[in-house]
């Protein structure tokens, strides 16, 4: 930020009145990227399992570890 003091103040003092004692010469911030809105469930649908959870982490190319190809650890 860049602030420019006009007035010092000697004790604490409100916002209307600290705004008039300086001048912001800051310059505006970047415009922030469009987020893909988060998944949306029907209504009544519960949580997601596991399963679920993953395909979504999956699609947002988020997913851990690709080794298994069923999801499981071992091969029990």
């Amino acid at each position: 930020r860049i602030v420019v003091v006009k007035r010092l103040i000697r004790k604490r003092v409100g916002a209307p009145v600290a705004v008039q004692c300086y001048v912001d010469n800051s310059p505006p911030p970047p415009p922030r990227e469009a987020v893909a809105p988060a998944g949306i469930r029907d209504r009544g649908a519960g949580r997601p399992t596991k399963r679920d959870r993953r395909d979504m982490e999956r699609l947002r190319g988020m997913g851990g570890p690709t080794g298994a190809t069923d999801g499981r650890a071992g091969g029990r």
